[in-house]
């Protein structure tokens, strides 16, 4: 996804039950789109090793129905963890339930995998969002520690699964 998708973005965050577990369900504006989380996202997008939101579509209709993210753990620290990428998603909630957070993460973290510049795949998700937790655990992550996810947008308490990227 790029700046031009931002009208998507901006969508997809209207749902105050899609932002219950990532802000209380308060609605992104489209200021903050504009002027916090495309140049976010710019900061972390490197296409020739697959970081950034993919764009996920329904085949057939490409209707959008949400993103999967792909960026280094830490990644707004002094020492971001390049071969540990943090895989994320967030899905209308028409979507819901219907298996594509986890079919399209199944998609793309075998193409980042592909470049062999990563070692693990980290997901997050605060301890009681166990929709999340379980597309973690379909993705054949296992829990690997709680704690606090530290983000210039505001800390959160959240359960950490993992995934070892094998090595062929």
């Amino acid at each position: 996804m790029t700046e031009k998708d931002a009208d998507l973005l901006f969508q997809l965050d209207q749902d105050p039950e899609v932002m219950r577990y990532i802000t209380g369900g308060t609605m992104t504006t489209g200021e903050e789109i504009r002027d916090t989380y495309v140049p976010r996202m710019q900061s972390y997008t490197q296409v020739e090793n697959g970081w950034g939101l993919w764009k996920i579509t329904v085949t057939g209709s490409d209707k959008f129905i949400g993103w999967i993210l792909i960026r280094p753990v830490e990644f707004f620290t002094d020492s971001p963890e390049n071969n540990n990428l943090e895989v994320g998603w967030r899905l209308m909630r028409s979507a819901w339930g219907k298996g594509y957070a986890t079919e399209a993460a199944k998609a793309v973290m075998p193409a980042i995998e592909w470049n062999g510049n990563c070692d693990r795949f980290t997901a997050l998700a605060v301890e009681d969002h166990q929709a999340s937790i379980n597309v973690m655990k379909k993705l054949g992550m296992r829990y690997l520690e709680s704690g606090l996810n530290v983000d210039p947008l505001g800390d959160t308490h959240c359960v950490y699964y993992q995934q070892e990227v094998r090595q062929s």
